[in-house]
């Protein structure tokens, strides 16, 4: 039986809805049926304000009809998050065609290598963070940077880098979420030099695990649940080719938790990809999510449910992507030396001692200005620089003796510690 629970004090951030946030929903919401959602009518719009009509191919449509439905019929939006969401589709559109107009007139850029590609992966809120952004301040790794992966078109250049004027639209877009919800800010920093996510781009091909984060759309998660994810990796790749074709091409470090899910199709798409797997007490990681997805949904809904937001991101979503990873793992169909483990405890006692061991691990050079420069970045980011994330398993209203033993073989194969008691 789930033990007593206040799920709801983990998960309900209605009231920390800015009063200018309520106040805009009251003033749009008799106005908020005019704030379409209409695929055809979305479609459109991008094709006019591109001046482009050919999206490379048609894989994006089902999927993105699926979620327009959901949105529509499931994901209880305000009038705000109608807007928002009828803004990141026209976004993921126009990306679409300005990918295949770029590759169309510049073909030499599919020549583009994207060699030995780190991916870093694991249970979300496991240290996956901190050490990709520690890891891009190397010199000799590129990462993701959240600007490029909004609007990656057109392809960016070295010598206005710096200061493309895409960082600032990108960072006002981004910065609005801790703005509009005050919460957020002391769960993950937003901004248009921050470090992205992979779903951010996989999610042009609307698959993947950025939409399914970011709203209720319960239909919509499990039309795209089985479907084939060579089109999100794919595009991927585009985009990172886009990305180094005129800037720099070092190797890339990259992030996303959700890899973990299709690691057969990142091989497919990047064949010599390195991985390092974060790891931590599920348990632990489990109120931290659950909370932070409910107050990214709280963003743009009127109402949300705990027990989906549970459902969605709890033991139902963990078992089987950790069970599955550690038998593809151990199945010897990709190389042993391809592979690196992280505990979030050796990672939080000393950061530089785990990087320096990645480094060794795959033969690459850590120099001494490398880690001088994930220094100083570390120093000014503390933890807790935001505020404090407060959450509980206890609150989830799970029993601790049966989600310990879910977990109980994944904890020993790679001796992660238990840290909810």
């Amino acid at each position: 039986m789930p033990v007593p629970a206040d799920i709801h004090a983990l998960t309900d951030f209605s009231a920390s809805r800015p009063w200018w946030v309520r106040a805009a929903n009251l003033v749009m919401r008799p106005f908020s049926t005019s704030i379409g959602l209409d695929a055809d009518e979305l479609v459109a719009l991008a094709k006019r304000r591109t001046g482009l009509d050919d999206f490379g191919s048609d894989d994006f449509q089902a999927p993105m009809r699926a979620f327009l439905a959901s949105l529509e019929n499931e994901a209880q939006l305000t009038p705000m998050g109608r807007l928002l969401a009828r803004r990141d589709v026209l976004v993921l559109l126009c990306n679409r065609l300005e990918i295949a107009e770029t590759f169309r007139r510049h073909p030499e850029i599919a020549e583009q290598e994207i060699r030995e590609p780190l991916f870093i992966m694991g249970l979300p809120r496991s240290g996956t963070s901190i050490l990709h952004e520690l890891m891009a301040q190397d010199p000799a790794l590129r990462s993701l940077e959240s600007w490029e992966a909004r609007y990656p078109c057109p392809p960016p250049e070295t010598a206005s880098y710096e200061s493309d004027p895409r960082i600032r639209k990108a960072h006002f877009e981004l910065r609005l979420w801790p703005a509009v919800m005050p919460p957020y800010e002391a769960m993950h920093e937003m901004g248009g030099r921050i470090q992205a996510e992979c779903g951010q781009i996989t999610a042009n091909s609307f698959l993947g695990d950025q939409l399914v984060a970011i709203h209720q759309v319960p239909s919509y998660g499990a039309f795209i649940a089985n479907r084939d994810m060579r089109p999100a990796y794919e595009i991927h790749k585009q985009i990172l080719q886009i990305l180094q074709w005129k800037t720099r091409s070092e190797r890339w470090v990259l992030k996303a938790p959700a890899h973990m899910n299709w690691l057969e199709t990142l091989f497919e798409v990047y064949p010599d990809a390195r991985i390092v797997q974060s790891h931590r007490d599920p348990l632990q990681v489990m109120g931290s999510t659950v909370s932070l997805i409910a107050a990214i949904i709280w963003m743009r809904a009127d109402r949300v449910d705990p027990e989906l937001v549970k459902l969605a991101f709890g033991p139902a979503y963990y078992e089987p992507q950790l069970m599955n990873m550690m038998r593809l793992r151990e199945s010897g169909k990709y190389p042993r030396d391809r592979f690196f483990d992280v505990r979030f405890q050796d990672l939080m006692a000393d950061h530089f001692g785990v990087i320096r061991q990645v480094y060794e691990h795959f033969a690459w050079a850590y120099t001494a200005d490398a880690e001088a420069r994930m220094r100083a970045y570390l120093a000014e980011k503390p933890r807790g620089k935001f505020g404090k994330h407060f959450y509980a398993f206890e609150d989830l209203g799970l029993e601790l003796e049966t989600e310990r033993a879910r977990y109980a073989e994944y904890q020993a194969h790679y001796r992660v510690a238990s840290e909810v008691a």
